[in-house]
């Protein structure tokens, strides 16, 4: 397929224009014309197959009365084929005995035609053992009808190995219906593959399922266009995937032109995208509908958005709900807010519950809460169970927080992995608390990371004395997750890679993280930067950053103060900063402060 639009887009073939169109049917219609002259002229002859042809003929122009009388003289003769085409005319004019009759005359002579045509007669009648036997006559002779209404019928009586073999048959043989219910019915039984024995008969199955879908999308089936094109989507083949999906969408179907909006949104042409969803909206896709809701609430039209998300709950999507109650939210309504999420959580919709139970802690209802996020949680809202975590903490309940931080952090919750963390390094369990430290911190968690690292760095033997002349070692794995840490903003975390590089003698290393943890609010920060710089002979700026410490509590950082004031000759400034450090501690800085502030009042009443 692909191949042939090369060819038309390279213009090798050439394409008709209307007129030449327009030629052609007259063509054809002359032919046609010429070829019931020869046939009228056959059957004048007495041509027994001539007659049987111009039955045909004229049935499929819709001349019953002409077609009957040239069937009825060519069945009379011994033609099973007229035997059949009468017995479809009879049909069409609604006597379904009578046809049936001619239908067995035709299947008894051979007609595979003919058996699919009784099977399905029977099966309208509700007499599936006959329905059964002539259709397997038809199928058994390879017609691909009968084999497809076969598989029909088995499937129905719930005979899944008939059904399948015999699908199987009509897809081999080109039926685009049957390779779709054989790929849907093979896509079901992968993800039990998946389940049961792994990726790998998993993907096999795979690999059949999408021949299936790809024969039948080429034939212009539309659903399998679609399927088709979530698995390349998934493959990450996302320029066929689209192909695919704008076929499915041409054909009508809604879900294809969502998707295809999805796929261009993500491409960055919001534009088109926007086409694709209003098209599947108004053909009553909810989830384009949403779509487009989203997309003008982003733009701040949020009357328009309302509109849209009204629509996508008519459509049965309960997502409409949903996100009318985040839109009424983010307003403020807070009513109306708490109205949608309800709407949403009683139809079962886990983020809503989820949502509504944030909104009643909110408010104060931690009784009317907790079963909101309880019934999130057990739907699989892996943030209600986080939720419920922090509001068993709250109450003092850790048995109860920790079983649900574990829930959480087992579905991947960075936080609750953290939190889950923390409680085995207090139960004194380090080796369990490693564990789920190391998954919080490659979920992201700056404080994971710092954790994680002075876990590591308890265990960490003494670092041996470096020689001159020796190469620098390696950066520890502690040494690493202190990094991580710093460089996401932790600040704890940017003073210890501060120490780390002050002990290896990188004073410019050292002085960027000490600054970066002090600017932003680190009074060990702020006290180590102004070590450095007094160090390096710039004590007038060391006192500046002693000084904001001192300000957020730092007890050195006060004392510092008092000793660089008391050396200066400022000693009422001096006492000042020494009852400073007494108040702020801790108990040997509270001493030798004590000390020096008396010295300095023996000095100042001398």
């Amino acid at each position: 397929m692909g191949d042939m639009a090369n060819l038309f887009g390279t213009g090798r073939f050439v394409r008709p224009s209307g007129q030449e169109e327009a030629t052609d049917e007259a063509q054809e219609a002359a032919d046609e014309a010429a070829e019931e002259v020869r046939l009228r002229l056959a059957v004048d002859g007495g041509d027994v197959e001539a007659m049987s042809m111009l039955g045909a003929m004229l049935l499929r122009r819709g001349d019953f009365d002409g077609a009957e009388s040239q069937l009825r003289a060519a069945t009379a003769a011994g033609d099973r084929a007229a035997a059949n085409n009468l017995g479809v005319l009879l049909h069409q004019r609604g006597y379904a005995d009578e046809a049936a009759g001619w239908w067995r005359i035709a299947a008894v002579a051979g007609s595979a035609a003919a058996a699919h045509a009784l099977g399905r007669h029977f099966r309208e009648r509700g007499d599936e053992p006959a329905a059964e036997y002539w259709l397997c006559q038809s199928a058994e002779q390879g017609h691909v009808l009968g084999a497809y209404a076969l598989a029909d019928l088995l499937e129905h009586r719930g005979d899944d190995a008939g059904a399948g073999r015999w699908m199987r048959a009509a897809a081999e043989r080109g039926h685009r219906e049957a390779a779709y219910r054989l790929a849907r019915t093979l896509d079901r039984g992968a993800g039990m593959d998946r389940d049961r024995d792994g990726d790998d008969a998993a993907a096999t199955a795979g690999e059949e399922v999408e021949q299936w879908y790809r024969q039948a999308a080429a034939r212009g089936h539309r659903r399998a266009a679609l399927h088709l094109g979530t698995i390349l989507e998934k493959r990450g083949e996302l320029k066929e995937a689209g192909r695919w999906y704008l076929t499915s969408a041409k054909d009508g179907e809604a879900r294809a032109a969502c998707a295809l909006g999805f796929l261009l949104r993500d491409a960055g042409d919001t534009e088109s995208a926007a086409v694709w969803w209003l098209r599947a909206a108004q053909d009553g896709d909810g989830n384009a509908a949403n779509a487009l809701g989203a997309l003008h609430a982003e733009r701040g039209e949020t009357q328009t958005a309302e509109r849209w998300y009204r629509a996508a709950m008519d459509a049965g999507d309960d997502n409409g709900a949903y996100n009318l109650g985040l839109l009424c939210a983010e307003q403020g309504r807070t009513a109306q807010a708490e109205q949608w999420y309800r709407r949403a959580a009683y139809a079962g919709h886990r983020e809503a519950s989820n949502a509504l139970a944030i909104l009643l802690l909110r408010g104060g209802d931690e009784t009317g809460a907790e079963p909101w996020f309880s019934k999130a949680a057990e739907a699989g809202s892996v943030d209600a169970a986080f939720n419920l975590g922090i509001l068993h903490a709250g109450r003092g309940a850790e048995r109860a927080a920790l079983r649900w931080y574990e829930r959480a952090a087992a579905a991947g919750h960075t936080e609750a992995a953290l939190q889950v963390g923390m409680a085995r390094l207090r139960a004194g369990d380090e080796r369990e608390a490693e564990r789920f430290l190391r998954c919080a911190a490659g979920g992201g968690s700056a404080e994971a990371a710092y954790r994680l690292a002075t876990v590591l760095d308890a265990r960490r033997p003494p670092a041996p004395a470096h020689e001159l002349g020796e190469p620098a070692q390696e950066k520890s794995e502690c040494e690493e997750w202190y990094e991580r840490a710093a460089s996401q903003g932790h600040r704890r975390g940017q003073v210890r890679v501060g120490m780390l590089a002050a002990a290896r003698g990188d004073v410019v290393e050292a002085a960027r993280w000490y600054r970066e943890a002090a600017e932003a609010g680190s009074r060990n920060g702020a006290f180590n930067l102004g070590l450095l710089l007094a160090r390096e002979g710039s004590e007038p700026e060391a006192v500046v950053w002693w000084r904001r410490a001192a300000d957020a509590g730092h007890g050195r950082a006060a004392l510092r103060l008092a000793l660089v004031c008391a050396r200066r000759g400022e000693l009422a400034e001096g006492q000042r900063w020494a009852d400073r450090a007494v108040s702020l501690g801790p108990a040997e800085v509270g001493e030798r402060a004590a000390r020096l502030r008396d010295a300095l009042r023996q000095e100042l009443s001398a």
